[in-house]
């Protein structure tokens, strides 16, 4: 499918808007993650400010599309699109991590309007994600449920617990998509818990699996768009990123995991980002 490229231009705008507000979420000498928030930045501004429907003034209506961040440590990605879809005013984005304040280092579903579950203990988001979607066709709700994992957290067995169920109760209202960056805390995916080949792995669950690049607008439109056509098995995308994609100094490096930004850095950042 072809897409007006109007529309790419204002959505690839958006997600260098997300990083943006990913770098003052942070702001200088604290601890944020920068690295897998940008890496699925493309995604999460595909998600809300093309694919989903949803409503900022009536979060909890029936007739929305969920998205669950399983990766819940880049928070700050969401609460950006969430900001910038109107949930809440993006000045609080500079508020971040403050004590007592409704935007945490993880999402919390009971303070954070848009937020669907509490998510963070990594693995559960598709479970939860799963549950959801059983559910609304239970309702006979007609809308879908996306959640974001990272590669790292593919480690986890509920994952494949979660992944094995969908497949059986055929839960094609269910799109996960895997941020495949290849870097985890601590050093490369492939040098910890390696959870590859991962095309193979799904497909072996027997779910629909598609791989893309991950910062390619059109491929991720595309791709969000031929899972509505999937039925009877759930879908997962494989998105190829870079981890701390559009800041120089943090793609690919380790350390930019949950890293802290001096005042020099932030500005570059925001700067590159500009």
């Amino acid at each position: 499918m072809e897409y007006n490229k109007e529309l790419i231009r204002d959505l690839e705008n958006k997600a260098k808007q997300l990083r943006r507000d990913v770098v003052v979420s942070i702001g200088v000498d604290v601890a944020g993650h920068i690295g897998g928030s940008n890496s699925s930045a493309d995604i999460v501004a595909a998600l809300y400010f093309y694919k989903m429907k949803y409503d900022p003034k009536n979060p909890g209506c029936t007739d929305r599309d969920r998205f669950l961040l399983s990766k819940g440590h880049v928070a700050i990605l969401q609460y950006a699109a969430l900001s910038e879809a109107g949930f809440f005013p993006t000045e609080d984005l500079k508020k971040t991590k403050e004590i007592g304040f409704y935007l945490q280092g993880h999402p919390d579903v009971r303070k954070t309007p848009g937020i669907e579950a509490g998510t963070g203990s990594l693995g559960q988001g598709l479970s939860i994600g799963l549950g959801m979607a059983l559910g609304m066709k239970a309702d006979e709700i007609d809308r879908n449920v996306y959640v974001l994992i990272g590669d790292g957290e593919l480690a986890e067995g509920q994952i494949w617990e979660a992944a094995m169920a969908a497949s059986a109760f055929k839960a094609d209202n269910l799109v996960a998509i895997v941020d495949k960056n290849n870097l985890q805390a601590n050093g490369p995916v492939i040098e910890r818990m390696n959870s590859n080949p991962i095309l193979t792995k799904w497909s072996s669950f027997g779910w629909n699996v598609m791989e893309i690049d991950g910062h390619n607008m059109e491929e991720i439109l595309s791709a969000l768009d031929a899972a509505d056509s999937v039925k009877g098995k759930p879908t997962v995308i494989i998105a190829n990123t870079t981890k701390g994609k559009g800041v120089s100094f943090a793609e690919n490096v380790v350390s930019y995991h949950n890293g802290k930004l001096t005042e020099e850095t932030y500005k570059q950042a925001l700067a590159e980002l500009s």
